[in-house]
């Protein structure tokens, strides 16, 4: 069975995006873009390949765009390793 992990890197970005969504929007709506990523995270572990590839970003990533953010991942066998997960102004200084 496909599944998804986290890279160190990605599970702090996600961290701090929850962070700044409760502080920024309220509990409420931090909860409800933290649970569309993890949604968006399964929709990547059934069709990993609908999202396009980045390799002039970083070879063999591919990125997927969830509200203000991008995902960053790549493909690991059946698993999908999300790699980082980046709001647009922070894609040319983290990557």
């Amino acid at each position: 069975m496909a599944s998804y992990r986290l890279s160190q890197t990605a599970d702090e970005d996600l961290d701090r995006l929850y962070e700044y969504g409760v502080l920024t929007f309220g509990l409420e709506q931090a909860d409800r873009y933290y649970d569309g990523l993890i949604q968006r995270f399964q929709e990547l572990v059934e069709a990993p390949r609908l999202w396009q590839a980045v390799d002039h970003i970083c070879a063999g990533y591919r990125r997927s765009v969830y509200g203000s953010h991008s995902i960053y991942y790549r493909i690991d066998g059946d698993a999908i390793e999300i790699m980082r997960i980046l709001g647009h102004e922070d894609t040319k200084t983290q990557l």
